[in-house]
């Protein structure tokens, strides 16, 4: 008898156990609460709950750091969007590298106006005098971050690193002149080489052909009124502030600052290629080019990090898990605007978290683009 009362009992727990993981853990996911669920819309084009839970990680986990800001956009609508105290939808958010993508949107503005060309050298004097090897430098080669000049991104201590200097120590009054005093350590094109100064130097060569003029004040104005006008107005980032420095130089690869709403209509902006409410602002050719893997990094494009494998040690972004058409503005400590324009999605995630503590932001972000399907 007590085998056959064993066998009744275990008939009896068959739906309890088969509610149950192969280590007795429920395999039912939790109900999300109603923190997670608020900011989330009715209809958010992906399984609700499940898009509440990818969310409240990105706010919950330890691992991420500090997330202050989330938004979805999919199909042109704001589907989910949630800030940590005490920032709001009014916060402005540093860009930080994030900024490279609207610098190379400027100066791709800048080539289809006719006053720049990719294959040529830029108007820096210093470049052009006869015999400087610097010449060779195309704008291209600039974008792509394959210019050749020496460099170093990082370093420990920080200030080692040619970012810092340039940023804070003694090239923060000419950003500009600083990077381009820098000599080549490798033939123009032969080398990616990841450059907070390249951008700085873009935007210096943007205020040249904005403006004769040397006065920090007309350079400052002639960029800040660029992007207003074929920017910012017509994008409706009302938000965005750029900074520049003493020289007049747009800081175009660090410090621009707007509301995680103003960033994401700039990642709906490049999901559209370029084009705002059937205007094209840049020519589609343009986002194709900065999206397109540069011939010396697979991962990364025209001021603009792409979804594909990386020859360095880490993927930037979410390779393994797809779509290989996502790319996404990217900036310290954790700043990203992805784009997936196959699944008509644009995920904005703003915080603090380290750069050595990324991984986890990244692959939560990646969660959340695979809970929808191509478009």
């Amino acid at each position: 008898m007590p085998p056959l009362r064993l066998s009744i009992l275990s008939l009896a727990l068959l739906p309890a156990l088969a509610a149950c993981g192969g280590d007795g853990t429920s395999s039912e996911a939790p109900v999300p609460s109603a923190a997670a669920l608020e900011g989330i819309a009715a209809d958010p084009g992906a399984a609700r709950d499940e898009l509440a839970r990818r969310i409240d990680r990105l706010f919950t986990d330890p691992a991420m750091g500090e997330t202050r800001a989330v938004i979805v956009m999919h199909d042109g609508r704001t589907v989910a969007e949630r800030y940590a105290e005490p920032y709001s939808e009014e916060t402005r958010f540093i860009s930080w590298s994030m900024a490279k993508s609207v610098t190379g949107v400027m100066i791709g503005m800048l080539v289809a106006d006719g006053k720049l060309r990719l294959d040529e050298t830029p108007p820096i004097p210093n470049w052009r005098r006869p015999g400087d090897p610097r010449g060779a430098i195309t704008l291209r080669e600039l974008l792509q971050m394959r210019s050749g000049l020496r460099h170093t991104e990082t370093g420990d201590p920080a200030y080692d690193a040619d970012t810092v200097r340039m940023l804070f120590l003694e090239g923060r009054d000419d950003m500009a002149a600083y990077a381009e005093a820098e000599p080549l350590e490798a033939r123009p094109g032969s080398k990616f080489e990841y450059s907070t100064n390249t951008s700085v130097i873009l935007a210096d060569i943007a205020a040249r052909v904005l403006t004769a003029s040397s006065d920090p004040d007309a350079r400052r104005k002639a960029v800040d009124d660029f992007l207003k006008a074929r920017i910012f107005t017509p994008l409706g980032m009302y938000s965005m502030v750029p900074e520049f420095d003493r020289s007049g130089t747009l800081i175009g690869g660090s410090m621009i600052h707007g509301t995680a709403r103003d960033w994401a209509r700039f990642g709906e902006f490049l999901r559209h290629e370029g084009a705002v409410k059937g205007a094209q602002l840049v020519p589609k050719g343009w986002i194709d080019f900065m999206t397109t893997p540069s011939p010396r990094a697979p991962d990364y494009g025209a001021q603009i990090w792409l979804n594909r494998p990386s020859k360095a040690d880490r993927d930037v972004l979410f390779a393994s898990k797809g779509p290989p058409s996502a790319f996404s503005m990217v900036g310290h400590l954790g700043q990203y605007v992805v784009v997936a324009p196959d699944r008509a999605l644009t995920v904005v995630r703003l915080g603090k978290t380290d750069d050595a503590g990324r991984d986890p932001v990244i692959a939560a972000i990646g969660d959340i683009v695979a809970l929808y399907p191509p478009d």
